[in-house]
């Protein structure tokens, strides 16, 4: 819109220029003299030109917008599902395994003392037996081999007693140990415990206590053997 309005004044200046120079006033001694065909094209072309030019430089110019780069997209960091434990490897934590742990099917519950009651009287070095009646309260048989033996206290110089034969789950057995009292006088006690033949213990822990009195030792009391009740 601005250049035309611009076109159109620069060509009607040119062409009033133009009429006054032809028509002067007969008054005037020296007459400018007539401008010929190709004068008036060449003017009106350098006007116009000139008034592109003008036009040019008022328009606003289009200047292209920066192109924008776009940011480079980071990779997520890997997710560590391996096997790396923590400091101090607690057991279950990730990347340590956890063994299942079966509990045993093997269990003795205590069921009397079918001798030597606690706190029995004896000499020192008097031999004796303890018999205690126990069952066989677990899921599991117990296998010949089995050991009963000594687990703390005074073991009063008995061994380990061998289960000569298995006993099933739920049955009943009595369990006699050959013992000697000890030679020094005062209370006594030893704690005994079942273990399979690999040496698991298992089941109640069941203990025999004598009161030891002063003097020497001449009598024994005969060792019993170990029966199984139905």
């Amino acid at each position: 819109m601005l250049k035309t309005r611009l076109m159109k004044v620069q060509i009607f200046l040119t062409l009033a220029a133009l009429l006054i120079a032809s028509c002067g006033s007969g008054n005037v001694p020296d007459a400018t003299p007539t401008l010929g065909v190709d004068q008036i094209q060449t003017f009106a072309v350098g006007t116009f030109s000139s008034a592109l030019t003008v036009t040019a430089l008022l328009a606003p110019s289009d200047t292209p917008a920066a192109t924008q780069t776009q940011a480079p997209t980071l990779q997520p960091l890997a997710t560590n599902t391996g096997g790396i434990p923590p400091i101090g490897g607690a057991v279950g934590t990730p990347g340590i395994p956890v063994s299942g742990v079966t509990a045993s099917c093997y269990g003795l519950t205590f069921v009397s003392d079918v001798s030597i009651p606690d706190n029995t009287q004896m000499n020192p070095g008097q031999s004796f037996t303890k018999t205690w009646k126990v069952q066989n309260s677990g899921s599991c048989a117990w296998d010949a081999g089995f050991k009963f033996q000594n687990t703390g206290g005074n073991a009063m110089s008995a061994t380990a007693f061998t289960l000569p034969a298995a006993v099933a789950s739920g049955a009943t057995y009595d369990i006699s140990v050959p013992m000697t009292a000890p030679s020094a006088s005062g209370t006594a006690r030893g704690n005994w415990r079942m273990a399979t033949a690999s040496g698991q213990l298992f089941g109640d822990e069941v203990f025999v206590v004598i009161s030891v009195a002063g003097g020497a030792a001449n009598t024994s009391e005969p060792a019993a053997t170990a029966t199984a009740t139905p």
